[in-house]
């Protein structure tokens, strides 16, 4: 197990984006071999229920790029009978951290909350959109929108 960066927010620099990050009761911690490069919002009625808010902002990682650097034991997951990405969470306190396809673990996603500090990408894009939560509206901020999902890159 590698130490981490010092990607902390008190000790992060604007100019390289942060890298690592954990949950809330800071039992589980990450590092990420690669800066994520895509983001974007997931506005499903199963991330909306999962957060508790109207979306889920998420940075698209490779899977291969995470590194658990403590806490791996406490890291559950669920995953929906219908199916879908498996949802990631820590297992003490709570806190939502990655979502992942268990049928190819390259394809991951860290909520963009669960990093230390300025994790360096933006959210391009807004997917499932045709679910917005009502009480809720999409800001007109640009972004391309999906109805659905946003096709794999």
């Amino acid at each position: 197990m590698r130490a981490p960066r010092g990607c902390r927010c008190e000790n992060h620099h604007v100019t390289e984006p942060c890298t690592s990050g954990g949950c809330l009761c800071g039992a589980v911690r990450f590092e990420l071999s690669e800066p994520a490069e895509r983001a974007g919002y997931c506005h499903c009625t199963r991330c909306q229920r999962r957060t508790g808010g109207a979306a889920s902002a998420q940075a698209r990682i490779d899977g291969a790029t995470l590194l658990l650097l403590a806490g791996e034991q406490l890291v559950s997951s669920w995953r929906h009978p219908e199916g879908g990405f498996e949802k990631c969470f820590c297992s003490r306190c709570g806190s939502h951290l990655f979502s992942r396809n268990p049928d190819d673990p390259s394809q991951m996603s860290v909520r963009m909350a669960a990093f230390d500090a300025d994790p360096g990408v933006r959210p391009s894009w807004r997917a499932f959109v045709a679910y917005a939560a009502a009480w809720e509206p999409i800001p007109d901020d640009g972004l391309t929108r999906y109805d659905e999902a946003k096709p794999r890159d």
